[in-house]
């Protein structure tokens, strides 16, 4: 970072506000005549200016209220970074009347208030560097000349005897990390660059004397790049990861959701067949990384919740099937029994009578057994085919043989016990996994903020024929508007009634302004004094740029107390060219012939739709007090 010429356009803003978003991230409102612009901080985690409206607390922290009292109304000077350390020194202010605001983007980070001496105002964690024997708090001294300066390009030797330390298995840029101001991002594009594995790790494979010359190339082509860095005013890149939404249609494809993962000055090598965003600048690139992360998040929830829902969804299935499966085949089984005992009738009823007729004599059940022995070792078939007496369950199992089955002979028809109530139960957990489905299509975004023109500021209106005319809110905004924004060619329109006020016709051709634009302006000025609240018709009056302070008034007629409101909307460049003519100055035939047209539209369409349109028509002639929303 160290002095990033992407900070260059904000130095020379003055400080207009600050404001707390949560107990660790600020917003600096900065201006100048022209332009403004908003720098978030957030402790720990980034710096950058901000394009998006951000939640701002309701009431502002002790520390945003000590920033106010010290920095409010002055100059930001510079932006450095403390040597090669992850710290951030912000000046507002010069000489004696300098404070410096100092950003610790490193562990869980700091934001520390100091005065031009570096003595400590105000921070938001207290804490002591015990190694240093530093302590930070109020009224002691922030150690700016502890930061580490840059260090010469490692030694082949030092690397060799860093890597010797490494433990097997251990990747080669986490090893050197720690040692080096460059980052894992970097080390990993540099050795991919210079033709080592980006994920290189310590084992067998791995050669400190072949590899070595190599990892010092690398190392030399990222203190380049690290040297880019200090004037750095190219492109920003968000580096994005796919997720594929899961789908209730196995033959519709699957959805893919794009989150922002990573974001970097660079396209280094690792990230080129990855999906990217590619912006204008750096600061844009953060600013719409950690914009849209919020949302993100929520996505991302939103889409562990439908899988979830259709994991759920794809058991229940799944118990279901295996369920019809069990049932299945226990029919299956049952239907067969069935058949046997049909097919081997005479030897069942044999056997059953057989069992009966003891049973009934009141033969005692080892005796039964013993005489079923009996008939089986004489071959007796009844009694081979039992295999085992159940008596106190009033059962007898028997092995029964299949006979030749009679060609077309009988075939079962098979139906699933219960498979009508199952699918019921799957059908209603289907609906339940949609309506899940639909409650967690949930997004929340952070806008981002429209570019506000300098005019907005004041009252203003587009006259008839596309002149900017505007008008001061206050006595202070109406010597502001004659001060700074009366030029050559503008037409000046005031009133001589209290509270008027002062309204500018911006005229850049110089070209004499039509008198329907005079006439607006004037209404506007009227309309904007006593007259309102009085109910008084009156004239205003206009003079040339050059004649304010001569008061040759050039009076125009009466004004009507009529004010109107429009909404205007900003189109995107790509459709600028469908929108071209429709701000056409149109003369009065041309207006009248439109009216005619539009009635005659308009009493076809019905009486209501008529006094809508009529009245949007009429807006067209009166000045509005406009809004952007």
């Amino acid at each position: 970072m160290r002095d990033n010429c992407q900070t260059a356009s904000y130095v020379g803003m003055r400080v207009n506000n600050v404001y707390d978003i949560d107990n660790k991230t600020y917003l600096i409102r900065l201006q100048k005549p022209d332009s403004k612009a908003i720098l978030l901080i957030e402790s720990g985690i980034r710096i950058h200016s901000t394009e998006f409206e951000w939640p701002k607390n309701v009431m502002p922290s002790g520390f945003a209220m000590k920033c106010r009292k010290h920095l409010k109304s002055r100059r930001l000077v510079h932006v450095k970074q403390l040597g090669v350390d992850r710290i951030v020194d912000i000046q507002f202010g010069s000489d004696e009347a300098a404070y410096h605001l100092i950003v610790e983007l490193y562990d869980r980070g700091n934001i520390v208030l100091t005065d031009h001496e570096y003595t400590i105002l105000n921070l938001l964690r207290f804490r002591t560097a015990e190694a240093e024997d530093v302590k930070f708090a109020v009224r002691e001294r922030y150690p700016v000349e502890n930061a580490r300066p840059p260090e010469p390009l490692i030694s082949l030797e030092r690397l060799t005897e860093i890597l010797s330390k490494a433990q097997s298995g251990e990747q080669v840029k986490r090893i050197l990390n720690p040692h080096l101001p460059y980052g894992g991002t970097l080390i990993e594009h540099c050795f991919i660059e210079v033709g080592l594995p980006g994920l290189m790790k310590m084992d067998s494979q791995f050669n400190i004397a072949e590899a070595g010359p190599k990892l010092l190339d690398a190392l030399q082509m990222a203190e380049d790049y690290i040297e880019k860095a200090a004037s750095f005013d190219g492109k920003g890149y968000i580096i994005q990861k796919t997720e594929k939404k899961p789908s209730m249609t196995p033959d519709k494809p699957h959805e893919e959701l794009l989150t922002y993962e990573e974001f970097h000055p660079f396209l280094f090598a690792q990230h080129s067949s990855n999906p990217y965003i590619e912006l204008e600048s750096f600061n844009k690139a953060v600013d719409e990384f950690f914009s849209k992360m919020e949302s993100q998040k929520i996505d991302m929830k939103a889409l562990q919740q439908e899988k979830q829902a259709l994991k759920k969804l794809e058991n229940v299935k799944k118990d279901h099937e295996q369920r019809l499966e069990a049932l299945h085949q226990a029919q299956e089984v049952d239907r067969l029994k069935g058949e046997l005992v049909e097919m081997n009738l005479p030897i069942v009823e044999r056997a059953l009578q057989v069992v009966r007729s003891a049973l009934a004599n009141q033969v005692d059940w080892a005796e039964i057994g013993l005489i079923v022995k009996e008939a089986q070792v004489a071959g007796d078939p009844v009694a081979c085919a039992i295999k085992e007496l159940k008596l106190q369950t009033n059962h007898i199992t028997m092995l029964l043989n299949i006979p030749e089955r009679v060609p077309g002979g009988r075939a079962a028809h098979v139906t699933r016990p219960g498979s009508a109530g199952r699918e019921q139960a799957f059908k209603s957990a289907e609906k339940k996994t949609k309506q899940t489905l639909k409650e967690v299509q949930t997004v929340t975004t952070i806008q981002k903020a429209r570019k506000v023109y300098w005019f907005e500021k004041f009252l203003w209106f587009i006259s008839s024929e596309n002149n900017l005319i505007i008008a001061g809110r206050d006595q202070q905004q109406n010597e502001m508007i004659v001060k700074r924004y009366l030029r050559a060619g503008d037409i000046y329109v005031h009133a001589d009634l209290h509270g008027a006020t002062s309204c500018v016709i911006k005229n850049p051709s110089g070209e004499p302004i039509p008198p329907r634009t005079l006439t607006e302006a004037g209404t506007m000025a009227v309309c904007y004094s006593a007259a309102w609240d009085a109910k008084v018709i009156t004239s205003a009056w206009w003079v040339h740029h050059n004649q304010v302070r001569q008061w040759k008034k050039n009076f125009l007629p009466p004004s009507y107390l009529i004010m109107g409101f429009g909404f205007l909307f900003k189109v995107d460049e790509q459709c600028v060219f469908r929108h071209r003519g429709e701000r056409k100055v149109k003369t009065l035939e041309e207006d009248v012939e439109d009216g005619i047209s539009s009635t005659a539209e308009l009493l076809e369409e019905g009486e209501e739709l008529l006094g809508i349109c009529c009245s949007v028509h009429h807006y067209r002639h009166t000045p509005t007090r406009q809004r952007i929303s």
